[in-house]
């Protein structure tokens, strides 16, 4: 079973969309969390993310994996996969 993954995304996020075609790609569930649409939601964000503001913010598990740049060098280098394992 693979850990858990959350996208914490907006409206109209083009970098939010690359994380989960990519995510779907490889065939791999998560939730999605609109940080648009409550305030709450906005902090717990900054809080998870050491106080990054922009989306998305990618975590798999407990891990903090950041923006669709950094999700995509995990894939390009080999090293997602290895991430998304329980």
């Amino acid at each position: 079973m693979a850990k858990p993954v959350t996208v914490y995304s907006s409206a109209h996020c083009p970098y939010c969309e690359q994380a989960k075609k990519l995510l779907d790609a490889k065939g791999v569930a998560y939730d999605v969390v609109r940080v648009d649409e409550d305030p709450k939601v906005f902090e717990e964000m900054l809080s998870k993310s050491n106080g990054l503001r922009t989306v998305p913010q990618i975590f798999i598990g407990d891990h903090h994996v950041g923006g669709f740049d950094r999700l995509h060098a995990a894939e390009q280098a080999g090293e997602l996969d290895s991430l998304l394992e329980d």
